[in-house]
């Protein structure tokens, strides 16, 4: 019996050991207690019995979203590109609505279908990529295809690019098998041909898109956590790969000539008849990657087993002057509504004139980098601009025309009562 004015020990009530004895007492009512083994016992009992309890099913912690919402939220962020937005929103929803099924229909076995993107730089395969992840609220990330190389040689080797999803799930396991993973330039790691005189061995190429193989059509991979090559005394991560959706992307640089020789259609030589219209190279690009088949792909250099794993192929077309000012404006995340933003912060309104727009969009057309052109454009006019506006308050607005544009003019800085004025004026009051 306890001395008095000391708590009484408190025990379990069913093997009757102390709570020195044990990790966990679970208290119920009127002064009974059990500890944590006998709860596991009791839990074993059950099982072995047919009637423990079930697990409570888990909400997935992604978004499952119908195809018209998924174009939806594409268009809000990517310009054009109507038949991609159209496929992609296809292929993600069944991806992921074979993930929520669980498998649960045994007569049918549900395969992933991996993408493939096609198109020239600053289309928005990224960007498609990457909305489409904010969309279903799952992990994402970009690696590059260039950097790898066959296990045993200088460079990455290809489980290194689930490394960069473990990071981006937090090393979340669970959250990190259901992300997507977009491998850029894709095409770099296309078979060399017999033209090539080099006499070292590719391993960059073939032995790449073989390492490959596993990982895109699924399997348990071990992920060494800090990346590199794989050390035998490091514990390895278990990443499950069979329902990471994997989106390749690639400009396929000269993939528009070999569907050309298969269908019979070459560049145009010689004189137009009267009243043809004639047809930009690009747009005779775009055409020819629309009709693209997995032999096109083959006579490119990307090995069968690699070309079977993604049965999904779109391509996105160039971008013409139009789609170029509307990036500028419409989306979202459209460049000019960032500098906006960037402007407001140091309280200062920026705006564009609607020629502005034009001419940026018909240098970037020259620059043939697509949407990334326009920043590089917008930057450079407004370099000068922002870094005098944090230090003169005064300016309130600052207009940017063609001629900022097109002969390099400063843009126009007004103060309050739309006052222009120039930094040498600014200048010179400060002196005064």
């Amino acid at each position: 019996m306890a001395n008095k004015g000391q708590p009484a020990v408190q025990r379990c009530s069913f093997c009757y050991r102390d709570q020195g004895q044990i990790r966990r007492l679970i208290a119920g009512p009127d002064g009974i207690f059990i500890c944590d083994e006998c709860v596991g016992l009791c839990q074993e009992v059950l099982e072995e019995d047919g009637i423990a309890a079930s697990p409570p099913a888990t909400t997935p912690s992604w978004r499952l979203a119908p195809p018209r919402e998924i174009m939806t939220r594409l268009d809000e962020y990517v310009v054009g590109q109507e038949r991609a937005k159209k496929v992609l929103s296809v292929a993600v929803y069944n991806h992921y609505k074979r993930i929520g099924s669980g498998q649960a229909h045994d007569d049918v076995e549900l395969e992933k279908s991996n993408i493939l993107l096609i198109g020239p730089t600053g289309c928005g395969k990224t960007l498609l990529a990457r909305t489409l992840a904010r969309v279903l609220n799952v992990p994402f990330t970009i690696a590059d295809a260039t950097g790898l190389t066959e296990a045993g040689y200088v460079g990455e080797d290809v489980e290194n690019i689930l490394v960069q999803l473990l990071q981006a799930a937090d090393w979340d396991v669970e959250r990190a098998a259901v992300g997507i993973i977009y491998v850029d330039e894709i095409d770099k790691i296309a078979r060399k041909t017999g033209d090539n005189p080099s006499i070292t061995r590719d391993v960059s190429g073939e032995g790449v898109q073989q390492g490959l193989l596993k990982i895109v059509e699924g399997t348990v991979a071990n992920v060494p956590p800090q990346g590199g090559r794989k050390n035998p005394t490091q514990e390895f991560v278990h990443l499950d790969t069979r329902n990471i959706l994997f989106i390749c992307g690639g400009a396929f640089t000269g993939l528009d000539e070999v569907v050309g020789q298969r269908i019979g259609v070459k560049g145009r030589v010689g004189f137009r008849t009267t009243g043809e219209v004639p047809v930009s190279r690009d747009l005779q690009t775009a055409a020819l990657l629309q009709q693209v088949i997995s032999d096109d792909l083959l006579t490119y250099g990307m090995i069968p087993e690699f070309v079977g794993r993604l049965p999904v192929t779109v391509s996105v077309d160039p971008l013409d002057e139009d789609a170029l000012v509307e990036i500028l404006t419409a989306p979202k995340n459209a460049i000019a509504k960032q500098f906006k933003r960037l402007f407001e912060l140091d309280g200062v309104e920026l705006t564009f004139t609607p020629e502005a727009f034009r001419v940026a969009a018909q240098q970037a057309m020259k620059l043939k980098t697509g949407a990334r052109g326009l920043r590089t454009i917008i930057e450079r006019v407004l370099l000068d601009v922002m870094y005098e506006i944090p230090s003169h308050p005064e300016v309130v607005k600052c207009v940017v025309n063609a001629e900022c544009i097109t002969r390099g003019a400063a843009p126009i800085l007004l103060l309050p009562g739309n006052q222009a004025i120039t930094w040498g004026e600014i200048e010179q009051q400060k002196m005064a």
